[in-house]
């Protein structure tokens, strides 16, 4: 996990994949914080990322940086625990302008049953599972 955890830092910029009935929707996110022993990402409950979430939680995460690409297939769980949302603000002070704790939007997931895959064009995949 920690291996994942810190390419996505890294990175910066990852893709996030989710289900909206038959046809798959990709956008960008740039939050990924350990919490609790698990990797945790964060949405609003008012967007349409989180409906669709929450109708399939089935998800990919998918990232490139210095010619590796990583791709994460997990099951997103929601953690309605106050200490969970605060711990993601916490991490990016900079979504406090937007969100808070207990706004009743803010959500967070944590990463379940994940697979990740390292590749590159120059080594065997890589893979890490938590």
């Amino acid at each position: 996990m920690q291996r994942t955890e810190k390419f996505l830092k890294e990175a910066g910029t990852y893709y996030l994949a989710t289900v909206d009935g038959d046809q798959p929707r990709v956008r960008p996110f740039g939050t990924i914080n350990c919490f609790e022993g698990k990797l945790y990402i964060q949405t609003g409950k008012s967007k349409d990322v989180s409906k669709q979430i929450h109708a399939n939680p089935k998800a990919e995460i998918c990232a490139f940086m210095n010619g590796e690409w990583l791709r994460v297939a997990c099951e997103l769980v929601e953690d309605d625990r106050r200490e969970a949302r605060q711990s993601m603000l916490d991490a990016y002070p900079s979504l406090q302008n937007m969100y808070s704790a207990d706004d009743g939007n803010t959500e967070v997931f944590y990463l379940k049953d994940a697979t990740a895959t390292f590749s590159s064009f120059t080594h065997a995949p890589e893979v890490e599972k938590f």
